[in-house]
């Protein structure tokens, strides 16, 4: 077991840092808004330190988890950040998804330093986070990340190192891609089918056993028939890494026309007010009053 520190203690960070307490770890938490450190404080074993720097004195390693770029240099540079605070050789693991570019400072800022830091993004969402089954992307040097890997599989199935610094947050590029392409052809097909008074639920059954089937489909077609979203990967964070991938996609020369679509039809859910909905909401664009 280990001294270990938590950054950002929101809808992920929250559970993944009560599953590091509550394998034996000795954890020390921040969050910008203490009372919410507070109250994870009283519901596992750890505590919380006023600062990014005081959470991170004494760890080996140190885990963050927060909105975006800007969060992420705030908690981890500067004279409160968390490499103020670390000792020489601890490791910084990055669970934050942000741009490729950043990880790639902050490593160089570690290593000058004499520390370690480790872009990590996840997959999973809430219901991964809380299950403690996510599935971890990892960028960075192999020598930290092995010892880092053993400790955050308290939250993970799975944390797999993809390449040099950057790799992580990039493979995290390519996942949300994936996703967004597959929510909205799964949020047309179930459209047309309703449309067609064909029995939804029954369907779904039926195809999710066959070439359509997907996480999607399993965890989020029933939803999407009955009308709710109010669970999982907000639309806001959705707008959020797309912008990434985009960004990314200027700067390497690829082409994403499916992405950029659907990145217009999330900001027409915003619009609606669907900025906290799931980001399988995409079918409600289809359902509003034409003409």
């Amino acid at each position: 077991m280990h001294d270990v520190a938590f950054l950002g203690l929101g809808v992920m960070g929250y559970p993944m840092a009560g599953h590091l307490a509550r394998v034996g770890h000795r954890v020390t938490v921040y969050n910008r808004t203490a009372a919410k450190a507070e109250r994870w404080c009283q519901e596992n074993p750890g505590c919380m330190a006023p600062t990014a720097a005081q959470a991170a004195r004494g760890a080996r390693f140190v885990f963050s988890c927060v909105g975006n770029d800007h969060d992420l240099r705030e908690v981890v540079l500067g004279t409160d950040g968390a490499f103020a605070g670390m000792a020489d050789g601890a490791v910084l693991m990055d669970h934050t998804t942000s741009s490729a570019s950043l990880a790639r400072e902050l490593h160089g800022a570690a290593r000058s330093r004499g520390l370690h830091f480790v872009d990590a993004p996840v997959s999973g969402g809430q219901a991964g986070a809380q299950k403690g089954q996510l599935t971890v992307m990892c960028g960075g040097d192999p020598e930290p990340f092995e010892p880092a890997r053993d400790v955050a599989l308290a939250y993970a199935r799975a944390v797999t190192l993809i390449g040099p610094a950057g790799s992580g947050q990039l493979a995290k590029m390519v996942n949300q891609l994936c996703i967004a392409g597959l929510v909205q052809g799964l949020a047309e097909g179930i459209e047309f089918g309703c449309r067609a008074q064909l029995d939804m639920p029954r369907v779904l059954q039926v195809i999710s056993q066959g070439a359509a089937q997907s996480w999607q489909m399993e965890n989020r077609g029933a939803t999407m028939v009955q009308d709710r979203f109010d669970f999982g990967f907000a639309v806001d964070w959705m707008r959020k890494d797309l912008g990434l991938c985009l960004d990314e996609a200027r700067r390497n020369g690829a082409t994403l026309p499916v992405a950029a679509l659907v990145d217009q039809f999330y900001a027409e859910l915003q619009a609606m007010g669907g900025g906290r909905w799931d980001t399988s909401s995409l079918i409600r664009r289809l359902r509003r009053p034409r003409g």
